[in-house]
């Protein structure tokens, strides 16, 4: 299996040191993208943030692709970038770290808070796997409408169905259903979300009717 299956398929792999010709060739290939994309990621770090329409180009270079209505504060930071997918109305606070040696989906309406870690790629456990440089990656996906709390760490193959909250500094090791309040390390569902949280925002705090006005 090429070294560009073995990253693609959830395949143990390491990034150098092959002798194939195929494979040498993919080996500059992602080495490419990985100092391109973190050229472009200190190039937005450094961007004014009244500079909107500056960022808002680099992310399209940075990112594998994206929606309408995107903001990222600064600082960011990516493996590669261009192996994560935004949708839209995408906003990411303070210190987002997106590990995306693997591919990371983001659908619509998704909020992060600060210091939030997505990592598609993980080591084996046995210490002398790590010596030599082994690693897998599997692909993570979020909803729509998701608020991720501050200091989430997602590891690597979740999915994260829509309209879920997961709770501050939760480790999310597995999938998490639609339509729930989840959070612990590890995480884990500790509600569904009815039709009271449309009444209240937060415990016996009730939805001030002027809210959007």
């Amino acid at each position: 299996m090429s070294l560009e299956q073995q990253m693609k398929t959830g395949k143990v792999y390491i990034e150098y040191g092959h002798s194939a010709p195929e494979d040498k060739a993919y080996e500059k290939v992602i080495e490419e993208q990985r100092k391109r994309g973190k050229e472009l990621v200190f190039d937005y770090n450094h961007t004014r943030p009244s500079d909107y329409k500056k960022k808002q180009e680099l992310l399209q270079e940075i990112l594998g692709s994206m929606g309408e209505e995107i903001w990222i504060e600064s600082p960011v930071a990516f493996s590669y970038g261009c192996n994560t997918y935004l949708g839209h109305h995408v906003y990411a606070n303070y210190n987002l770290v997106v590990v995306d040696d693997g591919e990371v989906h983001i659908g619509n309406h998704v909020m992060f808070a600060p210091n939030v870690t997505i990592s598609s790629t993980g080591h084996p456990l046995a210490p002398d796997l790590r010596r030599k440089g082994a690693q897998f990656s599997l692909p993570v996906h979020i909803g729509d409408d998701v608020w991720i709390g501050a200091n989430t760490a997602i590891m690597p193959g979740v999915t994260i169905g829509n309209n879920v909250v997961i709770g501050a500094g939760s480790v999310v090791t597995h999938d998490i259903p639609d339509n729930v309040v989840a959070y612990g390390t590890p995480c884990r569902v500790i509600r569904e979300i009815t039709e009271q949280d449309r009444e209240f925002y937060k415990k016996d705090m009730p939805l001030n009717e002027d809210w959007d006005r």
